[in-house]
Formats: structure tokens, sequence, C-alpha cells
């Protein structure tokens, strides 16, 4: 009888279906159980549509059927432990006067998130809606550099936080707080404080949507803001090489084990294209965002090159959708800044006035 640790290395050459990444490495393989009368693999399947769960069963149960000494096989089924609550033990709230809220995350930092929560923003602006952008990231906010600073903010007789306003969006981040110099070196408590403040003691006024650029990964800071705002739905970013679509499958389950809609992924980088000569280049790998979102059966929203013209309009407070809003960029974001409202549209949700 082969040992537990013999079944996983054959395990191993298992691919995740569409992906190159196998079951193992991408967090499937709960448990596998030894006995006399045969061996038992105990798969978990959080967020993983069901025939990629009826092909990898199968995958599973002939590769270990096929090691030397094995009598019998059984591959058992378990979802994930989920942290899904009633919205009362969570006390999800509504901001007044904000008719959606909508969540920009990743699962690891790096694949330009902020880039494109601030174009996003910029994008339902275009389509006619009252918009927000909060920078719920404390330690590396980088949405006030890329919407720009220009002035102090007020606080009203109330001691409510004004958002500043450019380009037809309300915003605000801890970079409007802090000088460049200064790091924020705060524990967890201070962090979520910061966040209820940003959400809720903000004079948002009345918007048909308020964009949260989310940190990235999945801890403490992403499940206080899931939990604590009444969230219409998420978006994931990432970029299509192997070990950033990983993390993809940790922000849907998060977005999932709070009850919350999935509205898309966004392929990152999905390759360069000069401006030249019109040659593309598929530097990161191409697809991997899209294939993965069909395996978890959520959407896919769309895939963005990368352009000289889109970091340097980060670089400079000068957004590309603000800025060049014909450029073909710039389209693509409008593109999924629809594909959002339709999904909006689509739930139920009511439409702006």
């Amino acid at each position: 009888m082969p040992s537990p640790q013999e079944i996983l290395a054959e395990l191993r050459k298992i691919r995740y279906p569409g992906l190159t990444r196998d079951i193992v490495s991408f967090g499937m393989i709960k448990d596998i159980e030894v006995a006399s009368g045969g061996v038992t693999v105990i798969l978990s399947t959080a967020s993983v549509k069901p025939e990629a769960i009826a092909r990898i069963s199968n995958d599973v149960q002939q590769a270990v059927a096929a090691m030397t000494g094995v009598p019998a096989v059984k591959v058992e089924i378990e979802q994930a432990p989920t942290l899904r609550m009633t919205a009362a033990t969570l006390q999800k709230r509504a901001i007044p006067g904000v008719r959606h809220v909508i969540a920009v995350a990743s699962g690891k930092g790096g694949v330009g998130k902020s880039t494109v929560a601030v174009n996003l923003a910029l994008a339902l602006a275009a389509m006619g809606w009252r918009v927000g952008l909060m920078d719920a990231d404390v330690y590396g906010p980088s949405v006030a550099m890329m919407v720009g600073i220009g002035e102090q903010v007020r606080v009203t007789k109330d001691r409510r936080i004004v958002p500043l306003e450019r380009f037809g969006v309300r915003y605000v981040s801890m970079a409007l707080f802090i000088s460049d110099e200064t790091a924020v070196i705060w524990r967890g408590p201070m962090v979520t404080k910061l966040e209820s403040e940003f959400l809720f003691n903000v004079e948002w006024g009345d918007l048909d949507c308020l964009v949260i650029d989310m940190p990235p990964g999945t801890g403490d800071a992403q499940l206080t803001i899931t939990q604590r705002v009444a969230l219409d739905g998420g978006v994931i970013v990432t970029t299509p090489q192997e070990i950033a679509l990983l993390d993809v499958k940790r922000g849907v389950a998060m977005f999932q084990e709070v009850n919350v809609p999935v509205l898309g992924v966004v392929e990152n980088m999905s390759y360069h294209l000069c401006r030249k000569c019109n040659h593309r280049q598929e530097i990161f790998a191409h697809g991997g965002g899209e294939r993965l979102a069909q395996a978890l059966a959520v959407p896919f929203l769309g895939a963005l090159p990368m352009v000289r013209e889109l970091r340097e309009g980060a670089d400079s407070a000068s957004p590309l959708v603000a800025t060049r809003p014909d450029d073909p960029v710039s389209a693509i974001f409008k593109s999924m800044a629809s594909k959002i409202i339709a999904r909006l549209d689509a739930s139920g949700a009511a439409k702006p006035a």
C-alpha cells in the first residue's frame, strides 16, 4: 500500500481543468486516508464548477487506482468551511445616499488593482453615474497619487470628512492625511477603525456607485469591509501568470463566503501592444484569467494590455480614462463598466436617477 506522501506526489500530476497548475498546489486535497480496505481522498471544492469537480474526481480515482497495492479508491467531496453568517450577525450597513457599493480586490499585490479601480470608477462616471472612490489600502495608499491631491481635506462642524473631487469623482485616501515620507505603522484595530470612518463618516452625498479599492490579499482588513458594509458585488483583478491565478480563487472564495456576488474578473497586463508597429507580445502568458473565471463560474469582464500611457497616467495624476477618453484602452474600461452596470441592473438593483 503506498503512503499518503506517495499518493500526494502522484496527485501532483493532475492538472486543474484548463490550467497548468496541479490540484495539490491549488489547495484541493484536504486529506488522504490509507487503510487496509483502500485509499480515501478528500477533496475541498469551494468555488469550483460541478463539471470541474466531476472531472477532477475521475482523474483522482484513476490515478490512485493505478498505483501498486491499492485495492480500492474512494473520493469524497467536502465543501470548504465558510464564513457565511446572517446579515444580522454581520451587521452590514448601507451608506446613506449611496445606491451601489462595489469592491475591487486582488488576491496578491502588484497586479495593478488600484490602476484598474481608478479607471473603472472614471469609466462608470463617463457612463453618467455619480461615482465615489474610497482607498481602503491604509499601508500602501495610491489612489490619491493617481487622481491627484491638490488641496487639503476639510472636516464639517460635526467632524465628518469632506471628500476631494476631481474628474467628476469624489475620493478619499489615507494619503490625503499623511506626508509622502510617513509610514503607517498601525495594528489591525486601528486599520479597521479608519476603514469604518471612510465608509460611514465621509460626506459622500448622493452617489450611484462607491468603488472601494481594497487592500491586496484576503486578510482581516478585507473581511472587515466585506462584513461591515452592504456590498453589491466584487471585482477581482489578476494577471495571466499561474502564480497570480492561484490567488484569484482565494479572492472569489472570500466574496462568496460573505455572500457578496462576484461581478467579474479582470485580467490586467494581459499582453504588450506596441503603439508603433501594433505588434502584440504576451509577456506573462494570456487568457489565464478568462479560463479561471470560467472554471469558477464567474463572469470575465475583459483583458487589459500593458501600455505606457496607462502607467504614465497613473504616475502623473492623469488617469487614462479621464484624460484620453478615446484611447482603445479607455474603451475597454468603459466596456467593463457597462457589463458591471448590466449585472447590477440584472440583480434587481435600482437604476441611478
